[in-house]
């Protein structure tokens, strides 16, 4: 009889125990498990490609849901308000026990991808934590001078933008060119921040670079500003502005590349197929990647803004423009490896 009671309690406790660690399970799975809204104010290729790296890296048990937002207002500005809204939800992963679960912990984030879903995200109220990807280092400083809430701080704020950073560009140059040390750079007086943070990292670099600058207050001044800085350097390089976001500006740079015998270096795959070099770009779905482990961040954050350039870069090379100038590159993939190594 005593045995038969022993081997009863025994029982009792280890079906306890058990029932302690399911339930231990399903408490740290609602924990963990996270909403993602994401805002989307246009419809370009990037964009989507980005937000569908998102979506499908989702995690299970997770909740995504895409809102899309509409046209109001004069100018074709995009309100929150007026959006319509997508709900997406991952299919849960397990077996779902309600009598085991406690109330779930939404790890919820806001992400904009772009300008107009950037402001549209900064003014509407609340105090989830947002992430404003898809931007360019420009964008970025347009929306810190003329947003109020990204200057208050009163919510955790992060920034992925969407070129590397200038020490990556320049790593990637001196990889190409390792005997040359000029640096030419036309810009447009509305990219003296991109100019700023060229010449840190030029200075920092080692050996450290010599850049070359002339400025462009338009378009007529772009081929004077060309004939000044070409002659002073080895390279010419495209920043992502005015510039870089012009097709005809860019490829005005390319030929004149091309006359003086120097190649070109930017930040987008387009320099490259027009003519460039190289270039050091991340892909929307490097950029998704670094877009949620920027929202984990934002828990610990306080202050500012958490800026982030985008990390890692990818190299690309146009071979044939390699052979016209006389130079023998490493693959593609070397000269990735070789900027993860520098960084």
């Amino acid at each position: 009889m005593l045995l038969r009671k022993r081997l009863h309690y025994g029982v009792r406790a280890a079906l306890a125990l058990v029932t302690g660690l399911v339930a231990a399970q399903f408490v740290v799975a609602d924990a963990s498990a996270s909403s993602l809204t994401v805002l989307m104010g246009d419809d370009l290729a990037a964009h989507s490609e980005f937000v569908q790296h998102l979506r499908t890296g989702q995690e299970p048990g997770g909740r995504f849901e895409l809102v899309r937002l509409s046209p109001s207002g004069v100018g074709g500005q995009q309100t929150a308000e007026a959006a319509s809204t997508e709900p997406e939800r991952v299919a849960n992963a397990g077996v779902r026990t309600r009598g085991l679960r406690s109330p779930p912990v939404d790890m919820g984030l806001t992400l904009a991808v772009g300008v107009p879903a950037a402001r549209a995200a900064l003014d509407r109220p609340g105090q989830q934590p947002l992430v404003l990807a898809m931007l360019s280092r420009l964008d970025y400083e347009t929306l810190r001078a003329s947003s109020p809430a990204l200057r208050r701080g009163d919510r955790p704020v992060g920034v992925l933008l969407r070129d590397p950073a200038m020490a990556d560009q320049l790593a990637l140059v001196g990889a190409v060119l390792p005997q040359k040390h000029r640096i030419g750079v036309v810009a447009t007086p509305e990219s003296e921040p991109l100019v700023r943070e060229l010449q840190r990292a030029a200075q920092g670099a080692t050996p450290a670079w010599d850049v070359q600058v002339e400025y462009a207050p338009d378009a007529r001044s772009l081929a004077s500003a060309l004939h000044l800085v070409v002659p002073r350097s080895d390279a010419l390089m495209v920043l992502p502005d005015q510039i870089g976001d012009s097709q005809a500006a860019t490829l005005a740079v390319l030929r004149a590349g091309a006359g003086a015998g120097l190649p070109v270096f930017g930040a987008s795959e387009g320099l490259v197929r027009s003519g460039g070099l190289a270039a050091a770009v991340s892909t929307p779905a490097q950029l998704a990647r670094q877009a949620r482990l920027l929202g984990q961040k934002l828990a610990d954050a306080s202050g500012g803004p958490l800026v982030e350039a985008a990390t890692p870069a990818t190299v690309r090379v146009n071979m044939t423009v390699a052979r016209g100038l006389g130079l023998r590159l490493p693959e593609e993939r070397e000269l990735t490896e070789r900027l993860t190594v520098t960084r």
